[in-house]
């Protein structure tokens, strides 16, 4: 009886060991996602930031065809990085990270022009609480958000093409439609994917260089995801440059 009690203690013993392992393995993964992502962030303000108090940058990049290169060219990194994952190396892969998140941030200096500095900074505020909690939930929710992922993607595909077709109808009824439908579906994926993150580090435990790649390519998503909601919340709140 005492070698079957001993024996049921080392099994517990041993599984305790292992589960604060994978937990303690897990924040770290997830740290170092944060890391790339709010990095990626600062990058993307200060390029803004820099290219819109320029005016003779502005006027060459968005005076030009350039806009459409500054326009395309985060679009493509993406492209790249996810079909060359397995064949570039680690140093590679961060170095497109943070040219993709400079262009992305080019892209964006637009907004200095539009809104004044206190709308930009009061909505990031206000993405940055809601994208906290909305990724907290993510993490530690017991529901499965993995159904409503197909569903989010159906709707961010709508948008686009809604986008695509209000750019010829310029109706600001619509427009304001599709920047409600914007933040709840970019709400809504920041919680599925910070959910699929987190399962997929728990079934692969990824280790060493290949978690480090992952975590970059995780950190695109919740960039995006946060990125994308800034844009449609600034579209909804700011009150522009008057």
């Amino acid at each position: 009886m005492a070698l079957k009690a001993d024996t049921r203690y080392s099994g517990r013993a041993q599984t305790q060991t292992q589960t604060a392992e994978m937990d303690a393995g897990l924040r770290k993964y997830m740290l170092g996602v944060y890391n790339y992502m709010a990095s990626g962030l600062l990058v993307s303000a200060v390029v803004a930031m820099l290219a819109s108090s320029s005016p003779a940058v502005m006027q060459t990049i968005f005076g030009s065809g350039l806009a459409y290169v500054v326009m395309f060219a985060p679009l493509g990194l993406l492209l790249a990085m996810n079909f060359a994952f397995n064949k570039i190396s680690t140093p590679v892969l961060q170095g497109m990270y943070w040219a993709f998140v400079a262009l992305f941030g080019l892209s964006l200096s637009t907004i200095f022009l539009v809104y004044t500095s206190a709308d930009i900074v009061r909505v990031f505020f206000i993405t940055a609480a809601a994208f906290g909690g909305l990724s907290l939930y993510g993490y530690t929710t017991k529901k499965n958000l993995s159904g409503m992922g197909s569903f989010l993607i159906m709707g961010l595909i709508g948008i686009i093409i809604a986008m695509v077709v209000n750019m010829f109808l310029e109706s600001t009824m619509m427009s304001f439609v599709i920047s409600v439908l914007g933040v709840l579906i970019f709400a809504g994926l920041t919680a599925f994917d910070t959910q699929r993150i987190k399962s997929t580090y728990i079934q692969h435990r990824m280790q060493g260089d290949v978690a480090t790649r992952s975590a970059v390519m995780d950190a695109v998503a919740l960039y995006l995801n946060f990125v994308n909601m800034f844009m449609f919340l600034l579209h909804l709140f700011g009150g522009g440059n008057e």
